[in-house]
């Protein structure tokens, strides 16, 4: 497969990050619904109008700026509210929410490695709708497991920082959770560092690795 420039690569990640960032919030949302805190249906973030979740600094500025000069992509959505206290359970509540978002994404990327088997399917048939479909669907599962990855790091805000919340004894999470002030600030340095790329990359390529249409996505983005 031909490489694509930085404004190709840029229009085929469009969609795939739009639905990855959606997706992922709104999941977070439904489960919290499904589990006693309806605040999230409440304010209409159980929802997959991307409008509702995007943060215009974190979705759009600070991904594109990432992308761009240090070649990893990078940023985050609007939270989606969770009130605790309304949760059947709340401890092992805020894990299940917290790791419905890397699910989701989990189940995404899966869906667009499928997508790329349909391209290469329809290869030979018509390269017109096949590229496509093979380029997107190579974008969406990079996206889908680079955020699913980069959110369970165990630092709060993340969700995996939330899930390791819910783990720790209620001494040590009191402790625990008194860093989440200072969790992006240590993310970006570790993003300027390049620390977080030395971390989450060999993790991501593993997982894609497990993934429909992995070949193609490792000689687009890896290679």
């Amino acid at each position: 497969m031909q490489a694509l420039n930085h404004m190709q690569l840029l229009a085929v990640l469009a969609v795939p990050v739009l639905l990855a960032i959606t997706v992922h919030e709104a999941a977070h949302g439904w489960v919290a619904n499904k589990l006693g805190d309806h605040t999230a249906l409440r304010l209409g973030r159980v929802t997959f109008n991307p409008l509702r979740h995007v943060d215009l600094v974190g979705t759009l500025l600070v991904p594109a700026l990432a992308f761009f000069f240090t070649g990893f992509l990078f940023g985050w959505a609007k939270p989606v509210p969770v009130n605790w206290r309304n949760l059947h359970h709340p401890r092992r509540d805020m894990a299940l929410v917290a790791v419905a978002g890397p699910g989701a994404n989990l189940i995404m990327a899966l869906a667009w490695g499928l997508i790329i088997q349909a391209g290469l399917l329809l290869y030979p048939v018509s390269q017109w709708i096949a590229l496509p479909l093979i380029y997107t669907g190579a974008a969406g599962v990079l996206i889908n497991v680079f955020l699913m990855v980069l959110n369970l790091v165990p630092l709060l805000p993340l969700d995996g920082g939330r899930v390791l919340n819910s783990l720790l004894p209620p001494r040590l999470a009191y402790l625990f959770s008194r860093l989440e002030p200072f969790g992006l600030i240590i993310l970006l340095i570790l993003l300027v560092t390049g620390l977080l790329g030395t971390i989450l990359i060999p993790v991501v390529h593993w997982t894609i690795g497990l993934l429909p249409g992995s070949g193609i996505v490792k000689e687009l983005f890896f290679v």
